[in-house]
């Protein structure tokens, strides 16, 4: 087996499919990545049983064989290189051979028939879309997925096709984002499948280039997303995820406009003083304006208030306010339009020019 290509064509490929490699892991195999080189291309994999990243080279009179070397060396080595050198890797039984200038490394490897390929699957749906279109729907909810939740099916996200929408929702138990597209796919068929919180974050990562195109593929128990020659393929959370619609606040008759940024600017002050483990803030509503009150254990208090548009009783009701930035740091309009109902009842934002993303918030005692 051997190969030459350049530098910085290798780097990229390799730096996406070691984004799946465990560093700390009890099979040692699942340390390395899997490089099958054929005559005019090589193929990168990394995979950590849930998560494979695949990623394809092309290159020029290439000696046919595979094998699996460490990934965080072979990274590491590839990155120091001079921009623009020529590298050229070969490889015997136990040993892997990298030169470049006057420059050689020798890596042990581990035997390719070894790795382990997340076995074929069918898909049920296919549609063909964005990578900007689907990183901004992971974007626009992914920070309310749960983390290390004992209610497994939260630690991830739903995708959901229902006829021509794709629809991204995620939650944690106090709070949901719910995003979505038309996707010029008219006849998609109904379901739903949870994708794991490693797998978005990964796939986040992969998605950079806006109007390239991206293949989604959904089987009983896969999600595979093709683009750039790379090709993404997660396991799905088996579990049923929560009915979002009914979460949704309805009969909100108290509508608040605000201006994003100053509302935001307004929240991050007062969460300097809000309690460390609660984060919890008091909103006051009155004609016009919003008043936002934080205190902490050390009787330390502060004050914002804000020029709303609000016209309505008095209300007076908490929220987490890290979960408030949050949202205010994912809309993207300059409006934000809250709806509220009581005291006791979530709060629903979206933005005020634009209603393809929601988010609700559910209150706190103070």
């Amino acid at each position: 087996m051997k190969f030459i290509i350049n530098r910085d064509a290798f780097l990229k490929p390799l730096q996406v499919v070691s984004g799946a490699v465990e560093r700390r892991h009890t099979i040692p195999i699942l340390s390395n990545v899997l490089i099958q080189v054929a005559s005019d291309h090589i193929r990168l994999t990394g995979t950590d049983l849930e998560v494979e990243l695949v990623s394809v080279c092309p290159i020029e009179n290439g000696e046919e064989g595979q094998v699996t070397v460490p990934a965080k060396k072979l990274v590491d080595i590839v990155r120091s290189l001079p921009e623009g050198a020529q590298v050229e890797v070969s490889a015997s039984a136990e040993k892997a051979t990298i030169r470049s200038g006057r420059s050689k490394f020798t890596l042990a490897t581990l035997s390719a028939d070894d790795f382990p390929n997340i076995d074929d699957w069918d898909s049920d749906i296919q549609l063909v879309t964005t990578q900007g279109v689907l990183r901004e729907l992971m974007e626009r909810t992914h920070f309310s997925m749960a983390n290390q939740d004992v209610r497994y099916y939260l630690n991830g996200m739903l995708f959901e096709t229902d006829a021509n929408i794709l629809r991204t929702v995620a939650t944690d138990g106090h709070r949901l984002a719910m995003s979505s597209v038309e996707v010029p796919q008219p006849n998609l068929a109904g379901r739903q499948v949870i994708v794991p919180r490693k797998g978005i974050l990964e796939l986040m990562r992969l998605l950079d280039h806006a109007d390239n195109e991206a293949k989604v593929a959904i089987g009983a128990n896969h999600i595979r997303v093709e683009t750039n020659g790379m090709s993404f393929t997660s396991k799905l959370v088996d579990g049923r995820f929560p009915d979002y619609r009914r979460v949704l606040p309805q009969g909100g008759d108290k509508f608040v406009v605000a201006e994003r940024d100053v509302l935001k600017q307004a929240c991050s002050r007062a969460a300097i003083l809000s309690n460390e483990k609660y984060r919890g803030v008091r909103v006051t509503l009155s004609n016009g304006e919003m008043c936002l009150t934080a205190n902490n254990p050390e009787q330390e208090t502060a004050e914002e208030v804000v020029e709303v548009e609000y016209q309505g009783e008095p209300l007076e009701i908490g929220f987490n306010v890290s979960y408030l930035i949050d949202v205010l740091n994912t809309v993207h309009g300059e409006k934000v339009k809250i709806t509220l109902s009581g005291p006791d009842a979530s709060g629903l934002i979206e933005d005020n020019e634009d209603d393809s993303s929601l988010y609700v918030v559910m209150p706190m005692r103070l």
